[in-house]
């Protein structure tokens, strides 16, 4: 069985589904004159009569895998086919029917071949089947699935070719029924987008088109934004505005017209991104790094110290008692050496804070320290704080919703190393909408699950764990910074409710009023 079969009949099972309950379908609503339906139908009509008679039937499915025609060359066929409950509008995805010729390619982006028992459900095992994507011959998109099959458990020799060349006609009848003035926006944009890494964006025609990197930096409530500065754009030349986005990055927007065509492309370029906390080549000593739980802390501070750095935590005092931890750290901040990182400094006591405050100011040493925010470290270690050169706080997770995408994207190369495994845009649109209380943390372990439910094709939405499949419903950026003020500050007063409304500046009754608006539990 091939890998990505395998790794489909996996993912059908974490679904829920098993292989011996019959097809339980669920109709979806669609477009019955749309430009696939529109292009796909003559073609199979033809393809129909040409094979009249034999045991084979064609199944088209959009690109939500949702069935929008069915057509079957022996009447037999047919029936068996309605038995099953195949029909126009029935959801033919991994999640309904596991793996098959139609949901699998749908969710893969990928042609497939199963013969037999390799459909995951034991009532499609009389039939081989062969799923090809059409892809949009200007926008390179997924527009839907072909399904052709037989009553067979063996391939016939000429099954591929002929779904290919199928295909290849449902895509060649696509093409007309796009505009002139569109193809000539989406040349644009392909042209602007060559090179990897730019943020680019056309908007025209009934087209928005956007790179990745684009995706990455724009949250929804951005695209208006984005769209207003577009459309001041005069009718000959280009405009630079500079805005700030709901993630509080700062970024030009080039808006110039296009030629021939009622359109705008748009290159957004970010400025410098001051809220990442990376030391520089002035850094002063000691340094303090301050992060929530999962926001590298560990990361920032080893960086920081360099190669061959001496590391301390705070958590060891639990082994060797106060006195045995104030004697190593004494000994070793007084000697010459490289650099030390010491960790955790808001689970010392105030004592051996005061202590560790003297040992710091006499250090020859470049002495890196981390912790995370709250009232333990700005007043019981306030002397620490005072006697640090540098301080760097590091932005949370959720305040850096932008970098998700690349993060997680990276995370996975980290952990698979193939490079066979591709999140989907839907996928990473969700990662971004997390709380993600745990922060890098917290990503990275949902990577790593990630990578062992699949073995190669694109992460869909529904291989995410339960916990983090669902997103917060959107909000606008003035209840998401609210919202994450009253989380500090509750935070800052160690959950103690009465002390977090009198810093917020309200009453009890109306934090928890807000608290239950904002659903922070």
């Amino acid at each position: 069985m091939q890998p990505e079969i395998e790794s489909s009949r996996t993912r059908s099972r974490l679904l829920g589904l098993t292989e011996d309950t019959q097809p339980h379908v669920t109709f979806a609503p669609i477009a019955t004159d749309d430009a696939l339906v529109r292009a796909a139908r003559p073609v199979l009509d033809q393809v129909r009569h040409e094979l009249d008679g034999a045991a084979a039937l064609l199944l088209l499915a959009d690109r939500s895998a949702c069935i929008v025609d069915v057509q079957c060359a022996d009447r037999s066929v047919y029936r068996e086919m309605t038995d099953l409950g195949i029909a126009v509008g029935v959801r033919a995805g991994e999640d309904q029917l596991g793996t098959n010729a139609l949901g699998t390619p749908a969710a893969t982006g990928r042609d497939v071949l199963l013969r037999g028992s390799e459909h995951f459900m034991a009532a499609f095992n009389p039939y081989t089947c062969y799923g090809h994507p059409v892809v949009h011959p200007v926008t390179r998109r997924l527009e839907g699935v072909l399904n052709i099959g037989s009553r067979s458990t063996e391939e016939h020799p000429l099954l591929r070719p002929l779904t290919r060349r199928v295909v290849q006609d449902i895509e060649d009848r696509l093409q007309p029924d796009v505009s002139r003035a569109q193809r000539l926006l989406v040349s644009a944009f392909q042209a602007a987008a060559r090179r990897r890494g730019r943020a680019v964006m056309v908007i025209g025609q009934g087209l928005v088109l956007s790179t990745p990197p684009a995706l990455d930096l724009l949250q929804p409530a951005d695209h208006a934004i984005v769209r207003a500065c577009a459309e001041t754009t005069g009718a000959v030349g280009e405009s630079v505005q500079r805005i700030t986005l709901s993630s509080g990055r700062t970024v030009r927007l080039r808006c110039t017209r296009t030629d021939g065509v009622e359109g705008v492309l748009v290159h957004i370029v970010p400025e410098q991104d001051a809220l990442r906390g990376e030391p520089g080549p002035g850094t002063a000593w000691p340094l303090l790094i301050v992060g929530e739980p999962g926001s590298g802390r560990t990361t920032a501070a080893r960086r920081a110290a360099g190669f061959g750095a001496t590391a301390l935590d705070a958590t060891d005092v639990l082994g060797h008692g106060e006195p045995g931890w104030a004697r190593a750290v004494g000994a070793l901040l007084e000697a010459d050496g490289p650099a030390v990182v010491i960790e955790n400094l808001h689970l010392l006591s105030e004592r051996l804070g005061t202590l560790l405050a003297r040992y710091l100011r006499a250090t020859p040493r470049k002495v890196v320290l981390t912790s995370c925010p709250g009232d333990r470290l700005e007043a019981l270690h306030a002397p620490i704080v005072a006697v640090c050169a540098t301080r760097r706080d590091l932005v949370p997770l959720r305040r850096r919703r932008q970098d998700i995408p690349r993060l997680a994207r990276q995370m996975l190369t980290e952990v698979e190393g193939s490079g066979r495994l591709r999140l989907t845009s839907e996928t990473l649109r969700m990662l971004a909408e997390q709380p993600w209380p745990g922060n890098l943390a917290e990503l990275r372990k949902v990577v790593g699950i990630l990578a062992e439910i699949r073995s190669a094709g694109d992460v869909i939405p529904s291989d995410l764990p339960v916990s983090h499949r669902g997103a917060p419903p959107p909000a606008s950026p003035f209840r998401q910074a609210e919202r994450e003020i009253i989380v500090a500050a509750i935070d800052a007063a160690g959950g103690n409710k009465v002390r977090a409304a009198r810093a917020l500046g309200m009453s009890r009754s109306t934090l928890y009023n807000r608290m239950r608006a904002l659903r922070i539990h």
